[in-house]
């Protein structure tokens, strides 16, 4: 491990990462440790994050404020595929760690660092996210992760190594959820929620931390209207708002109506199953919104073989592949859509529940003339016997051959 003088390590100052900068110095000569910090929008868990960081060992600590390119050229390309991973995950920690780990590599090459490091667990989805990244930008640069090195084999073994060495925490043994928190959402892990019989605890005080549950949700409506241009979201209630703050704004009113929990047993890249429950407010919001107005500007074809798209987009975004030749490819097709994805979707947001109350656009292909059941001028109903006999054509020579099964 001799040769290994300059180390740049993803910090959080979580417990990861605070027993991390410790471990290196004792376990790679005193190396000298560079603490990066994405942020993403993790609000007050940057605070007090460099004197932590220079308290425990480190050198120096960059912070990087991602927030205005993470929405831009993370999440907003994300939405406008409608990638959901295994219907539920709105993928709010795995679009986050490509831009982090391309920042930290960029940062490391700068410093001229021997190695990266980064706290993600074994078991976990981060570790390929990282490094895939990694590759991606410094193929040749060693990475180090000490939970596949280390002898600790828990979160409670990390606390007792924390007291040892005197780091300072923000946790206790009781309240030792996984959580990752950014601008799009956060996520709860571990403790009563390893066992999926048990009910998460929604009511209990500082469980939820981007709003409240629908129990708790007030007695009457919100309605919202969202302006989109080309499948982003510009506008809320007809006031102009930039990527950020239009997401902050989404985040603010959905947590107050209980919108965007989700409890969820998902499958890890890594091949097991782990649950998590997920608060992603005005995320939610946003994707209802977007697939409300492709409705009505999609046509049929295209709008269903996005379907199959927005599955394999969310699987290479969850599997950490952002920075690969097929999701590019992807983009490009769903940018092509989304020419005519423009207008506004109203919605009221009631006790976790997003109702539909709205919807325009001037590209909108529904035509109420051809579509009503008054009469009309447009339409020969008549037609619709020739499509069905053609349509129906292969059914009837299988059923003449007394090929069709019952």
């Amino acid at each position: 491990m001799g040769d290994i003088k300059k180390v740049v390590l993803a910090y959080s100052g979580g417990l990861d990462t605070s027993i991390i900068i410790p471990w290196l110095k004792e376990n790679y000569d005193n190396c000298e440790v560079i603490a990066v910090s994405g942020d993403v929008g993790q609000a007050t868990e940057l605070e007090g994050l460099e004197e932590k960081a220079l308290a425990t060992g480190a050198s120096k600590l960059y912070i990087e404020d991602l927030n205005k390119e993470f929405i831009e050229e993370y999440v907003f390309p994300t939405i406008k595929a409608d990638a959901v991973y295994e219907s539920k995950y709105l993928l709010g920690t795995s679009f986050a760690r490509p831009i982090i780990a391309k920042r930290i590599v960029e940062i490391a090459l700068a410093e001229g660092a021997d190695a990266i490091c980064h706290g993600c667990t074994g078991k976990g989805n981060d570790q390929v996210r990282f490094e895939l990244a990694i590759k991606a930008f410094a193929p040749d640069m060693k990475i180090i992760a000490p939970w596949r090195e280390w002898s600790l084999r828990s979160r409670d073994e990390e606390i007792d190594y924390a007291e040892a060495h005197q780091i300072p925490l923000k946790i206790t043994r009781e309240t030792n959820y996984s959580k990752d928190r950014n601008i799009w959402h956060i996520s709860h892990e571990g403790l009563d929620l390893e066992d999926p019989a048990n009910e998460p605890m929604y009511g209990k005080e500082g469980f939820l931390e981007l709003g409240v549950s629908p129990e708790q949700a007030p007695d009457v409506p919100t309605y919202v209207t969202i302006s989109f241009e080309k499948g982003i979201p510009v506008a809320i209630d007809g006031e102009k708002m930039d990527a950020v703050s239009l997401v902050k704004k989404l985040n603010a009113l959905g947590g107050a109506n209980g919108i965007g929990i989700v409890d969820l047993v998902e499958n890890r890249l890594v091949g097991m199953k782990s649950r998590g429950v997920y608060e992603t407010p005005g995320g939610t919001i946003l994707y209802h919104a977007h697939n409300k107005l492709e409705e009505i500007t999609l046509d049929r074809d295209t709008y269903h073989y996005k379907q199959s798209v927005a599955l394999r987009f969310a699987e290479l975004v969850y599997f950490g592949q952002w920075y690969t030749p097929l999701r590019k490819a992807l983009s490009a097709f769903v940018d092509s859509t989304q020419e005519t994805v423009t207008g506004d979707v109203k919605l009221k947001l009631y006790k976790g529940n997003i109702i539909d109350a709205g919807v325009t656009s001037p590209y909108s292909l529904y035509d109420p003339d051809i579509a009503t059941f008054d009469e009309d001028e447009v339409y020969d109903q008549k037609d619709s016997a020739g499509f069905i006999n053609l349509f129906g054509l292969p059914i009837k020579v299988q059923a003449k051959k007394g090929l069709i099964q019952g």
